[in-house]
Formats: C-alpha cells, sequence, structure tokens
C-alpha cells in the first residue's frame, strides 16, 4: 500500500501534508507533518498539482484557500468536520462586530466562511503576536475561549471571545486531578496546549502550540515529558527523537485525549484519495478571496 501511494503521488505531482494529530502510519509517509501554521506555509509554498491534506476539514480548506487553481484533496470528506470549527457561523460574528467595533481575530481553526469575515487569521502558535499586531486595545476573538485566554494574558489587551463557551472538546477533557496524578507519579516537564482550560494552563511548565512542543522535547536536557494535547503528538514526537538517535519518556496527560476526526484517515483512503482524486475541496470563489487576505495577513506577519 505504502508503495502505491508513494509511485501513484510521484506519476501525479502531489505532495501529503499530515497534521500532528494524524495516526502514525500517516505521519511516517507524509512529505510534511506539522502544526496548523506550519501547514499553511507549506500549502502556500508547494509547487506540486496536488494537495493531498491528511487533516480535518478546516485545514483542507485553507490549503485550497492558498491555492484556488490547485487540486486539494481530503481522503475522508463525511467524518472530518472539526466541532470547534463550526462554532462560530456569520450571524454570532455579525452581532458582536455592530456591538463592540472591533477587529476580529479568527482562529485558524474555522470554517472557509467564518476567515472570510476576520480581519486576520492567527494559529496556537502565533495568536499573541497577531493580536498585538493589532492597532486596537479591544479585540474580538474566535472560537476558541481557552486561547483567548491566554493570548489575553499574554498581550494584556480586552480579548473578547466569541462565542463565550468556544473551545475543543479533546483539550477540555484535561482536569486537574489528571495533573495532579501525572506530577505526583512522573518527576517530568508539563507542556500543555493553549486550548486546555486556564486551570490546567496555570500549572503547566510551558504552554506551546504542537510543534512548540515538539521543538522544546528536542531542544531541553530533560529526560522526562507529560504532554497536554492530542495524543497524536507523542507519535510525532517520537519520530523526531528517532531522527536524532535521543530516548525520552513521553506521558500523556489523559490517555483519553483523542480526536476522532483526525483519526479517521488511513493509508486506504490516502491511496484511495490520490487513485481516484477524491475527495475534491470546492469553495465559493468570493469566500475564498476574502478569506484569503486575512490568512496572508498573519503569514506576512
Amino acid at each position: 500500500m505504502i508503495d502505491k501511494i508513494y509511485q501513484l503521488k510521484e506519476e501525479k505531482n502531489a505532495v501529503i501534508l499530515a497534521h500532528n494529530y494524524q495516526p502514525a502510519e500517516i505521519q511516517k509517509i507524509a512529505d510534511f507533518v506539522g502544526d496548523s501554521l506550519e501547514l499553511c506555509i507549506k500549502a502556500k509554498e508547494t509547487d506540486a498539482d496536488i494537495i493531498v491534506f491528511c487533516g480535518v476539514d478546516f485545514m483542507a480548506e485553507t490549503a485550497k484557500i492558498l491555492n484556488p487553481e490547485k487540486t486539494v484533496l481530503l481522503p475522508e470528506i463525511k467524518n472530518t468536520q472539526c466541532p470547534m470549527a463550526h462554532q462560530l457561523p456569520k450571524e454570532t460574528i455579525l452581532k458582536y462586530k455592530e456591538r463592540y467595533k472591533a477587529p476580529l481575530v479568527v482562529y485558524i481553526n474555522t470554517t472557509a466562511e467564518t476567515k472570510a469575515y476576520a480581519d486576520i487569521i492567527c494559529t496556537s502558535a502565533n495568536a499573541p503576536k497577531v493580536v498585538e499586531s493589532l492597532d486596537s486595545d479591544i479585540v474580538l476573538f474566535g472560537p476558541d475561549k481557552n486561547l483567548a485566554y491566554y493570548v489575553k494574558k499574554e498581550t494584556k489587551k480586552e480579548v473578547i471571545p466569541i462565542p463565550e463557551d468556544g473551545g475543543c472538546y479533546v483539550h477540555q477533557k484535561f482536569t486537574l486531578e489528571d495533573v495532579k496524578r501525572a506530577k505526583k507519579e512522573h518527576d517530568a516537564i508539563l507542556l500543555v496546549h493553549p486550548e486546555c482550560n486556564p486551570e490546567i494552563q496555570e500549572e503547566a511548565d510551558y504552554i506551546l502550540s504542537t510543534s512548540g512542543m515538539v521543538k522544546k522535547v528536542l531542544e531541553l536536557d530533560n529526560k522526562k515529558f507529560i504532554i497536554g494535547t492530542e495524543i497524536g503528538l507523542i507519535d510525532r514526537i517520537k519520530l523526531e527523537l528517532e531522527k536524532k538517535g535521543l530516548e525520552k519518556e513521553l506521558i500523556p496527560l489523559n490517555k483519553n485525549a483523542i480526536c476522532n476526526e483526525m483519526k479517521q484517515i488511513t493509508l486506504e483512503k490516502l491511496y484511495n484519495a490520490l487513485k481516484e482524486e477524491k475527495y475534491k475541496v470546492e469553495l465559493n470563489r468570493e469566500i475564498m478571496d476574502k478569506a484569503r487576505v486575512a490568512i496572508e495577513r498573519m503569514l506576512n506577519l
């Protein structure tokens, strides 16, 4: 199966991009594995004719927005909708914009239509920098309230989360009990994602994006790390450690921190996507043009 995938990829001038939460076998054969920001950059830079995106819906949409003339494929279409990406509809945006008259920063984990209403996009890796770049003391930020909390703390600006209760079901699984148990059992560095609840962030040694966690594990001399994000990242870190001949112990903060939508893509689905060129991401041209402006503002920053 892997040989067939490589052969089709070569024949069709395709590139395979995979998110850090993808199953290990997908990460291993991807041309590039990264977080949302890194994948965004790679999607913009690629000279491939076909982009196969192993991730969830908003990621493949972002690749299409940045490459409107290229074919973008999502190997699984039915079960890869990121729940958080659909928590910020147009009606909510318009209501808050009318009330506050403030710029809107939209997390990349949103639909193409939501991005079209944003002033600028951010990822978990650059959210404070993006918010700091805006000439306004008040900023609307959606849809993740926990990332909004982190950004407010880092920038000292008035960051208003929209909607008030938006967030990631995976990162909201982490509890203080998880933290206490992990710290009691292990003398380790705690890394958590800014999508985690505030009380979890406050207990962390470092609050980082997924690729930020990879870099931190590689750069520190410590041998044990508690990983407070979706468990697929542990596979990514292990791959990087193997490349460098390093051995470190990686402990999941919660073994049940699994994104079901991220686990839908298999080698067979990836092969079929390349063979049959499915499922093609198709978006409204006007929405793409508007969303691209907000994304490229981030990339330029």
